[in-house]
């Protein structure tokens, strides 16, 4: 083969190999690309004037922020940083995992204030409004 095949041969091997590659790459890469949407960046300055230093280390660090209930002091809700069920616990014990969705589709971290002003706002109305699946140990 001359000069000119074999780094002709290469290139396309190595496209074949992005080629097939990119797809996994995409799926790995989505979450991360989805946060770069204006929305997304909004919610995301949004939560952090809302939360303090403490809270947000602790959103980043761990994928969940702890609010305390404001009228059961032995009560914590779990906000998970993504979607998902809110958890409760009381006592150190989980008791219940919670559902409550808005209607409109909102970016994870508009998702973690609406869970946080509410708690924190009216909290039975909270409860009220969510689907609740009790904990069974």
């Amino acid at each position: 083969m001359d000069k000119l095949g074999t780094p002709m041969l290469t290139a396309l091997y190595w496209l074949a190999i992005a080629l097939a590659i990119s797809p996994i790459l995409w799926l790995i890469f989505q979450p991360y690309v989805k946060g770069w949407s204006r929305a997304e960046r909004r919610a995301s300055h949004l939560l952090r004037d809302l939360l303090t230093h403490e809270q947000f280390r602790q959103l980043f660090w761990y994928g969940y922020l702890e609010i305390p209930s404001p009228t059961a002091p032995h009560r914590v809700y779990r906000v998970p940083r993504h979607s998902g069920y809110v958890q409760v616990f009381e006592h150190g014990r989980a008791i219940m995992r919670l559902c409550l969705q808005p209607v409109e589709s909102l970016p994870d971290s508009d998702l973690v204030v609406l869970h946080k002003l509410m708690i924190e706002a009216n909290e039975e109305t909270y409860l009220q409004k969510a689907n609740k699946y009790l904990c069974i140990e």
